[in-house]
């Protein structure tokens, strides 16, 4: 039996101002977007924001991305809003797609890891849209579970990976069903004079490319502050042990489970899963079929990458993230 926060269905108005009490309090609260559950607090109130790293265990070295409910939203908080934010904004919000610029000093610095930009996001679920208007405040909001942790798409996961959180931090989860897009947000810089994409996600390479010319790819950070949440080399990870074994050369010893794309596991002794072959379909499928086969206690999960195409960047760069290494 899990204990912890307690979990409330539907978009019902005098929910979402509990919620927003809440969040206005300082406390945290639960709440879905397209991508993943969320953990929100008051992006504008450094001890709410505290509360959100301590309940995760996340390094504050990892920034967090900020919610808004509007285009306006964003423009406040952000120092600097150049003609490109705004038309990938015009294009892409609502929508997974996360704008790092240069942040207003209205934000905290335990938001942003002490950097001088942010992150900013517009979510289309109109769950979190409500609750960020309710509130009035933007929400600072990472993933809803314990830091390097497999990351919630339904609010069962997210009262499973919070059930030893105190109540007393986290009000309420907000329940507004599986999510679709089931992998984070995009996280683009278009801090300096080029477009650099931090974290693939929900918008691929190509969707960004028809508006902001040619994407950059980050490199990867090995001290220090990141410049965007998901740049741990470890990270989105299964209790379970996963490996990405090549030509369905799954591990000889124990019981497993076999992701598979398109090939067939070389032993015949193993449970499979068979995982979709479209990108976004897999990609929304993802991290529920990992939280299945980490309940039901096997020695090892195996799966088949997908190719290494532009559509699946994302969910290529979550599963190596994951492995065990």
């Amino acid at each position: 039996m899990f204990s912890g926060p307690s979990v409330f269905s539907g978009l019902d108005p005098s929910l979402i101002e509990r919620a927003a009490t809440f969040i206005r309090s300082g406390r945290l609260v639960a709440f879905p977007t397209e991508t993943v559950y969320g953990l929100g607090a008051n992006a504008l109130d450094a001890e709410a924001v505290a509360r959100i790293y301590s309940v995760k265990g996340r390094p504050p070295s990892s920034p967090l991305i900020v919610h808004v409910a509007s285009i306006e939203m964003a423009e406040s908080l952000a120092a600097e809003w150049p003609p490109l934010a705004d038309r990938l904004a015009q294009k892409f919000w609502p929508g997974p797609l996360t704008l790092v610029v240069k942040k207003q000093a209205a934000i905290p610095a335990i938001v942003t890891a002490n950097l001088a930009t942010v992150g900013l996001r517009m979510p289309a679920h109109p769950i979190a849209l409500a609750l960020i208007q309710a509130a009035g405040v933007p929400l600072a909001a990472p993933s809803a579970n314990r830091f390097t942790e497999l990351s919630p798409t339904t609010a069962d996961h997210v009262r499973r990976s919070l059930a030893s959180s105190s109540s007393s931090e986290v009000g309420l989860i907000l329940d507004g069903g599986p999510c679709q897009v089931g992998i984070e947000s995009t996280v683009l810089s278009i801090v300096g004079p080029g477009a650099v994409l931090l974290r693939p996600g929900g918008i691929s390479r190509s969707e960004l490319e028809s508006v902001a010319g040619p994407v950059a790819a980050a490199q990867e950070v090995q001290a220090g502050p990141h410049l965007a949440p998901g740049m741990h080399p470890r990270h989105y990870s299964p209790r379970t042990s996963l490996y990405l074994p090549e030509n369905g050369n799954v591990p000889e010893r124990g019981h497993g489970i076999y992701l598979q794309y398109r090939c067939p596991a070389h032993r015949a002794d193993v449970a499979i899963r068979q995982m979709p072959l479209s990108a976004v379909e897999y990609a929304a499928a993802l991290y529920d079929a990992l939280h299945q086969a980490d309940e039901e206690n096997y020695d090892w999960i195996a799966v088949d990458l997908p190719p290494d195409g532009a559509e699946w960047e994302a969910v290529r760069d979550r599963l190596k993230r994951a492995a065990t290494k």
